[in-house]
């Protein structure tokens, strides 16, 4: 019980860091970049290449195994986020501007994938089974939570400060980023002192030949995990479980606010902020935590297919948006809390699936592993997206995704899972 009530001063924290980079460097990056005057084109060419760590992390994670302790990494990780966030301030008002802001945003990049390598095999270390499985609501709502305050009170922030110093957009961007870079300081200082050290979580005392041996055992267990038709199964269900929520993420959010005469539902920011940052938030933090408690009562297997109904299915209420286009900021705002509760809940099968999956020697490079290959199934159909909104129009793309919800389908009906697993042990 004691462990179970620690847990909480360490798991949202740890989540919070985990998502705040990424949010970052994915999104508030390239509304920087617009606002200092970067066409579109260059926008997309190189904050592009910056979701490459995340994809490749898989190349370092055995390191990251073998290499002195899980937290030891996530601290170091964490100092190393702090400084990239203050050299991206400092660099905003020099002549260098671009180099230098892209050069440490790689930096951040490489920095938050080893955290998230070093966060999530800590959490497998220090967490049992139905631990583990009871949390996973927690965590994943955290760092959801994370991506929303990037989202909804950076990019703000940054606008209210434009007002308040004429619009020095440089200047601006560069608080911003020192106020991250304290808050990353204030954070690796906080776990520092309360994130315990496990006695699983120990030290090897390896050379580089044994480090480099250990690397090329970690990618080989990996893919013998399972019978070749088996691992095949489970890769599909890795890049193809959220396919359908790949493609409205973020054609999704122009929906809301784009303007009627463009076929959006024209949201102001403040109706934005309202519908989606707090309503749809709630929804998600219910969903997410629900399907922890539910998976961590009755076992993964038991609540697999509800998840898979709650990820894919809540999505057609933007097909009923998009053909009735209401008005009425209460109509949309229950809409969104739907779809939001659903993929809370969903969610969690994946990350359960994962955590099932990684399960004996070498977990947190498999962990590593798998959530590379769901990035990336997450990635390409998203970049794909907007060539596809702008080809059908929103009416025929959300009914297009509905369709292709049955891909989601199909991928789960071909995995295993042990009906124990993720059930508190008696």
């Amino acid at each position: 019980m004691e462990k179970h009530r620690n847990c909480w001063w360490w798991i949202p924290t740890l989540y919070v860091a985990e998502g705040l980079p990424n949010v970052v460097v994915m999104t508030v990056a390239v509304v920087m970049y617009m606002q200092l005057g970067m066409t579109d084109t260059d926008i997309a060419l190189y904050t592009g290449w910056l979701g490459l760590p995340w994809v490749i992390k898989p190349l370092w994670s055995p390191f990251v195994d073998l290499y002195r302790t899980k937290r030891w990494w996530v601290l170091a990780m964490q100092m190393l986020l702090g400084s990239s966030l203050a050299g991206v301030a400092f660099t905003l008002n020099t002549p260098f501007w671009f180099q230098g802001t892209m050069a440490f945003f790689f930096l951040m990049a490489f920095s938050s994938a080893t955290h998230d390598i070093a966060a999530d095999g800590y959490y497998m270390l220090e967490l049992d089974d139905h631990q583990q499985v009871w949390f996973v609501g927690i965590r994943n709502t955290f760092y959801r939570l994370a991506v929303i305050f990037g989202n909804g009170v950076l990019i703000p922030v940054a606008g209210m400060l434009q007002l308040v110093f004429r619009h020095q957009k440089a200047f601006t961007w560069s608080l911003v980023f020192y106020g991250l870079a304290a808050l990353f300081i204030a954070i690796w200082l906080y776990h520092a002192y309360i994130m315990p050290r496990s006695q699983a979580d120990q030290a090897h005392d390896t050379n580089v030949r044994e480090v480099a041996k250990g690397i090329g055992t970690a990618f080989r267990s990996f893919f013998q995990k399972l019978p070749p038709r088996e691992m095949l199964y489970a890769m599909l269900f890795l890049l193809f479980y959220r396919f359908p929520e790949a493609l409205l993420g973020k054609m999704s959010l122009t929906f809301l606010m784009r303007p009627a005469s463009a076929g959006g539902l024209g949201l102001s920011p403040q109706e934005f902020g309202l519908a989606s940052g707090t309503i749809g938030v709630i929804g998600l933090t219910i969903g997410g935590i629900l399907g922890g408690l539910l998976a961590g009562r009755d076992g993964f297997k038991r609540w697999l297919w509800p998840m898979v109904c709650a990820i894919t299915l809540p999505d057609i209420v933007y097909v009923y948006m998009s053909y009735a286009m209401p008005d009425n900021l209460v109509l949309i705002s229950s809409c969104i809390f739907v779809e939001q509760f659903g993929y809370g809940l969903g969610f969690t099968a994946l990350t359960l699936y994962m955590l099932y999956f990684s399960k004996g020697a070498f977990k947190t490079s498999h962990y590593a592993f798998c959530t590379a290959i769901s990035y990336l199934g997450l990635m390409l159909p998203g970049m794909l997206s907007g060539w596809m909104k702008d080809m059908l129009g929103y009416r025929s793309f959300f009914i297009a995704v509905m369709l292709l919800c049955l891909v989601t389908f199909v991928v789960t009906a071909l995995i295993k899972v042990d009906p124990e697993f993720g059930k508190k042990q008696k």
